[in-house]
């Protein structure tokens, strides 16, 4: 109940934001646009932004300045209060001044067609029905799919460290102890959710299933803007789910020279790909049922190029060609004269506060505006934008990561492993078919603005192949993933528009449409499989030992255990201090040190030897389960039973926890 009203309450607050924000607008055939697929999805991005983030501080400071041990209450208390009475007092206004007509035209601008509610409720069946098939509760266990659990792992013992515990400061429960490098208000706003009364999966598939609905809406939204076409819309969302690739028609092709495709077809399990990783499903739908918090930033970015698109169409509006056009875009009065700078301002607020969301999205963003800035009109604002969203990043990343957030370093290539121009090219084409190469013979068939908006489009997955921000390369994919779905709108436009040809115009649309999806369609048959009754893990949710950590461990005591991913320890939202190393490691945490000392510590046969570091690493307890290992380690429990007292055995026996603190 408190849940839904929370959601509901910052709906609104958002809706009063985005009303300044967006001025009527008009699509590509003059007639006004129906805002209404902007606003919805906006209006929660933007309204869940604040009001969670103000949910976040007011706990921090019941927290960490009060001492306050269930902070999340006084923090719901005053924010939802004070959005309650805000709401009250702002609707209670407006019905006294008989404003609720004209409240309803400014939310619902232009033409309203059925055929786009149809659509809309049929993708929200959709995504309800895949969000909670990969991820949901039944019968007392938590179930996550194959494809998706090793993601959920360090999500969901994030949320429990804030519904469970009190994870302020925030730490990041699979390296405890230290600071918080991987961003975490997406989870904060889940945990949150549970906290108010949510079933865990509940809370975690109802703020997905919003975002990645939301940013739907948004495709469609600036597909119909671009062109005036419903198809093109549409076609822009299946484009993106169903992803292009190469792989599929390799497939294929092997299995038929070895005359088992059918069976093999039936059978596979595993995504498909030739390339690095690519069987880990980095290109496709999957990412947005791992990444869940991807598709919450993404509708911020896409509200910031929706509203920016008027600066894009002010630039390329001039007359001008070629050298004269470019030039006067860059050094006249009026390419650089703010349009708007409330707007901007707001807009860069937005996006720096989004960056503890989804850095990734942030990036792309800035770096999709970068390119509207070349094209555009009113440069000021851009760099107004820039410096606001900066300024609040560098603003978070001061308070929560001791040290450098990023360490920045060029190379080139990717997961290329031919890391030449021509190499890169080919493996373009390997991951995505003509997605991306075919750009270049679809800019020929555009305007001027649209082609201002492809190259835009393209900045961050050219930026994924030129510079690394962390250890991992691989979480560049995500810089691609952005272009990819941005870029999906020109092809599902053009697409669109090949479709009301000729007969022969129709065919080569579906053609066109098949060679773009039929890798990403055999993707989703895989995702189904990998994540069916027989490919899930399950976590027991009213296990004694999640609860005896629950209820024993504070914020600040630190669990040693085994490397877990995701089980009845990580779901008590504890601090360990190695949880699965990759987790960590990708985020930019020393492993390999803490991988040494628990090592030492789980084998070694001296007493003094593990009393100092035990005491060195500040670890308050100790967990044992039998036949554990350690980084391929057989351990021993004798010396940490003789040193320090059992304080917990499960009901089974199988785990033992030791307190190092007497």
């Amino acid at each position: 109940m408190f849940g839904i009203l929370y959601l509901i309450l910052a709906f609104l607050l958002g809706k009063e934001i985005v009303g300044v924000l967006l001025p009527n607008r008009k699509g590509a055939d003059g007639a006004a646009v129906s805002e209404i697929w902007v606003v919805l999805p906006a209006s929660f991005g933007v309204g869940t932004l604040f009001m969670t983030w103000a949910v976040y501080v007011v706990s921090w400071i019941a927290s960490v300045c009060m001492g306050s041990k269930s902070p999340l209450l006084p923090g719901n208390l005053v924010v939802m209060s004070a959005a309650l009475l805000a709401a009250a007092a702002i609707y209670t206004k407006r019905w006294h001044r008989r404003e609720d007509t004209t409240e309803r035209r400014r939310f619902i601008k232009g033409r309203f067609e059925v055929r786009e509610a149809v659509f809309f409720g049929s993708l929200l069946i959709f995504v309800t029905w895949i969000m909670f098939y990969v991820f949901h509760m039944k019968n007392g266990y938590l179930y996550s799919g194959f494809s998706v659990y090793g993601d959920y792992a360090p999500h969901t013992a994030m949320m429990r460290s804030f519904s469970y515990g009190n994870n302020f400061p925030t730490q990041y429960p699979h390296f405890g102890g230290e600071d918080v490098k991987y961003h975490f208000m997406f989870q904060f706003l889940a945990g949150n959710l549970e906290y108010l009364g949510m079933r865990i999966d509940f809370a975690y598939n109802s703020v997905s299933i919003l975002s990645l609905l939301g940013f739907f809406m948004m495709l469609y939204a600036l597909a119909k803007r671009l062109t005036g076409s419903f198809a093109g819309g549409v076609l822009s969302v299946a484009f993106m789910v169903f992803r292009s690739g190469t792989a599929f028609f390799r497939f294929v092709w092997e299995h038929i020279q070895a005359g088992d495709l059918w069976s093999t077809l039936a059978e596979n399990t595993s995504f498909i790909g030739y390339t690095t990783n690519e069987n880990w499903g980095l290109w496709n739908f999957n990412v947005y049922l791992n990444q869940r918090h991807l598709a919450f930033g993404l509708i911020l970015v896409a509200l910031a190029i929706w509203i920016f698109l008027e600066w894009v169409e002010a630039g390329t509006a001039h007359g001008e060609k070629g050298l004269v056009w470019f030039r006067d875009r860059i050094f006249s009065k009026v390419a650089w004269k703010s349009r708007n700078m409330e707007c901007a301002l707001l807009m860069g607020m937005i996006l720096g506060l989004c960056s503890f969301w989804n850095g990734a999205a942030v990036i792309g963003g800035l770096l999709i505006l970068m390119g509207f800035a070349v094209f555009s009109d009113g440069k000021l604002d851009y760099l107004l934008l820039a410096v606001v969203t900066v300024g609040f990043s560098l603003l978070q990343t001061k308070i929560f990561i001791r040290g450098e957030a990023v360490k920045p370093s060029l190379y080139f290539g990717f997961l290329a492993e031919d890391k030449t121009v021509m190499g890169v090219l080919a493996y373009l084409f390997e991951i995505s078919g003509f997605f991306f190469l075919g750009i270049v013979v679809l800019l020929f068939f555009l305007k001027r603005r649209e082609r201002a908006v492809l190259i835009s489009f393209l900045f961050p997955a050219v930026f994924a192949f030129f510079v690394s921000l962390t250890p991992d390369v691989n979480v560049n994919h995500k810089y691609i993933m952005i272009s990819y779905a941005f870029l999906a709108v020109l092809w599902g436009t053009a697409a669109a528009k090949l479709f009301s040809g000729k007969a022969w115009k129709k065919a080569a649309a579906v053609v066109l449409a098949l060679c773009l999806m039929a890798t990403g369609m055999y993707d989703f048959v895989v995702i189904l499989k990998d994540n069916d009754g027989s490919h899930r893990v399950r976590v027991k949710m009213d296990s004694d030992v999640t609860a005896w950590l629950e209820e024993n461990l504070e914020s600040d005591d630190l669990l040693l255990t085994p490397e877990y991913s995701m089980n009845e320890v990580t779901m008590s939202g504890v601090m360990m201090y190695l949880g699965w190393p990759y987790y960590a490691w990708s985020a930019g945490y020393d492993t390999y040190y803490r991988a040494e000392k628990a090592v030492l510590i789980y084998t070694t046969e001296d007493d003094q030897t593990l009393k100092d570091t035990v005491e060195e690493e500040k670890i308050t307890y100790i967990l044992y389960e039998d036949g554990m290992e350690f980084e391929q380690h057989n351990c021993r429990e004798n010396v940490i039973s003789r040193n320090y007292p059992k304080v917990y055995e499960s009901k089974d026996g199988r785990i033992r926890i030791y307190g190092t603190q007497r």
